[in-house]
């Protein structure tokens, strides 16, 4: 169960950083930056 949800939490953040290379504004790249921390956090099982 904790590898389904660590390929879900990879995929999620995935999308994200390619979002936040693809937009052009920064405040929208900028909050796509604040979204990645916790999941990479959460990827590594880091409370």
């Amino acid at each position: 169960m904790q590898i389904v949800y660590r390929v879900i939490i990879a995929f999620i953040l995935l999308l994200t950083i390619r979002c936040a290379y693809r937009e052009k504004d920064f405040w929208k790249q900028a909050t796509a930056a604040l979204v990645v921390i916790p999941l990479v956090l959460r990827l590594l099982l880091i409370k």
